[in-house]
């Protein structure tokens, strides 16, 4: 692999203006047209539209500038070096992992590469209860076909590894309808480490798509600089301050200070909602931060007769919705069948057990098989999300509670993840649940299921995707942002990113936030009265 070109490494050799930790030192002052706080999907469009335009624009990423070269399908760099908080981000009551991004690219860089577009009954929940009538189907479909030819997003179209497989046939020997996931790749190796980077620049990430024609057109780049707050002045946004960190977020030298006509806040739920009450922006309807959620995600274990090698190939290709429609989206909790990949730091890390058990766990590795059911938050009563708060050292924090609603979708999708494992072939399933064993046949796993506990910490729930806490709405006391994105308060500040979610969506979000960008970015392009330009 060391003969693959590097955009990254070519474009610094070219000349990029990139500063902070092993690049050039950051400057006292910066200004510019339009700063964007983030690099991840919602930021990245962004970038490339404002910079085609002509527009000055300075992107601060909190964390690292890795490339291809430097990704080593390795768990133990990508985790510490390309994920908030080392891979160990959770819930203030540490109930729930949540994976997000933390590097140049953001949680593109390290996602499994899944390109849904937005639900319909989303959208249209949204229309109701948000105002949002304009994001329908018919009208999201221009943006995200824009995305979708930018970003090479179609079905893939090499068969499924045998983790993905099993989902597939044992779903179809059951008469549940499967899909085939789109991926956004290009020339992908089909080698299995999304989550650690890519080291063949297939994934269209928004490290080697957005960003470097972003820097190509005159972009400054600041990295390891974390967006402290932005000041105030009236109903407008006067300049951003930003702090050089190291890889561990300790602060290291003196801040710079960016003054901008315009602030895209592009960082990310949690991320996002934090910098704004960092900054004390005006929220008078108590919204700023409420509202975030996840989408609580269970696990199934099972074992085969023969080698599954989990880790081996696309670790997203196949996928079942079926469970999100058996009932009305406000009525009990529906799920998304998915798989994940079965690497020994993740799988180990996050499937429970210890001792003899846990290395016994880790023999049977390579024949074990892994499920995923993706709950959709946000659409009940007794599903309000969480809210972002800051700690002592205004780092954030997500307040949220994993419900007996919730818990109740986690105890049913055990049973479907069971059932289909079987059908594929299984000796074993096993719950990803501190009580549960392994079950030999499905009457004991039906039997094993209805008997467990079904409290936090005993059910282990995860989430890698985080949305909400800058609700867009069409009114401000129902949203802390615009419809076209802009601060319902602040003039120049706008957010684009998934915090602008009113709810979860049921599906893997970044296609939705790279639709809302280009949208929204065509947009914020008038109101500046620069050149329009198209993404693709």
């Amino acid at each position: 692999m060391s003969a693959i070109p590097d955009p990254i490494a070519e474009g610094l050799q070219r000349g990029w203006k990139v500063h902070g930790g092993p690049h050039a030192a950051l400057p006292a002052a910066l200004d510019c047209d339009v700063a964007i706080i983030g690099s991840g999907a919602g930021a990245g469009i962004t970038a490339e539209m404002l910079a085609r335009a002509g527009l000055k624009i300075v992107i601060v990423e909190e964390g690292p500038l890795r490339s291809s070269h430097q990704f080593k399908q390795r768990e133990t760099d990508a985790y510490g070096q390309l994920y908030q908080e080392g891979g160990g981000r959770k819930t203030k009551d540490q109930v729930v992992n949540i994976l997000q991004g933390r590097c140049v690219g953001g949680s593109t860089t390290v996602n499994w590469t899944g390109s849904f577009r937005t639900p319909p009954d989303a959208l249209a929940y949204w229309g109701d209860k948000f105002g949002l009538t304009d994001f329908n189907e018919a009208a999201m479909a221009p943006w995200f076909e824009q995305a979708e030819r930018r970003l090479n997003i179609a079905d893939w179209q090499t068969a499924p590894n045998e983790n993905n497989d099993v989902l597939r046939r044992g779903a179809e020997k059951l008469g549940l309808p499967t899909k085939v996931v789109r991926r956004n790749v290009k020339g992908c190796w089909n080698l299995g480490s999304c989550g650690m980077g890519c080291p063949t620049n297939a994934k269209q990430s928004m490290l080697v798509s957005t960003l470097p024609v972003a820097l190509d057109h005159g972009a400054t780049l600041l990295v390891q600089t974390r967006a402290a707050r932005v000041e105030l002045q009236g109903d407008r946004v006067s300049a951003l301050v930003a702090e050089p960190v190291a890889l561990d977020g300790a602060v290291t030298g003196v801040p710079v200070r960016i003054t901008a006509k315009h602030y895209v806040v592009a960082g990310g739920a949690i991320n996002s909602p934090a910098l704004l009450l960092r900054s004390n922006a005006p929220d008078p309807h108590g919204l700023l931060g409420k509202r975030t959620f996840l989408h609580p995600t269970a696990g199934g274990v099972a074992l085969f007769d023969h080698d599954v090698a989990g880790w081996a190939g696309a670790p997203l290709s196949v996928f079942c919705d079926h469970f999100l429609h058996t009932g009305p989206v406000d009525g009990p909790v529906g799920y998304k069948l998915e798989v994940a990949p079965v690497h020994p730091t993740f799988a180990m890390g996050n499937g429970g057990g210890i001792g003899a058990e846990l290395a016994q766990r880790a023999k049977d590795m390579p024949r074990t098989q892994l499920m995923i059911a993706l709950l959709r938050d946000g659409f009940h009563a007794d599903a309000a999300g969480g809210a972002v708060k800051l700690r002592s050292d205004g780092s954030p924090v997500l307040d949220y509670a994993v419900t007996d609603y919730l818990l109740d979708g986690v105890r049913r999708a055990y049973l479907t993840m069971a059932e289909i494992q079987f059908a594929a072939g299984a000796q074993a399933v096993r719950p990803v649940h501190e009580q549960a064993a392994n079950y030999a046949t499905l009457a004991e796993a039906k039997a094993g299921i209805a008997a467990l506990t079904m409290k936090p910490f005993l059910a282990t729930v995860g989430s890698a995707h985080v949305m909400g806490g800058c609700t867009m709405a069409a009114d401000a006391a129902r949203g802390v942002v615009r419809p076209d994105g802009q601060h319902w308060q602040l003039a120049n500040l706008s957010v684009h990113d998934g915090s602008l979610f009113p709810t979860s969506l049921g599906a893997n979000p970044q296609l939705t936030v790279y639709g809302l960008a280009t949208r929204l970015t065509h947009g914020l392009l008038q109101r500046l009265g620069a050149k329009p330009v198209i993404l693709a």
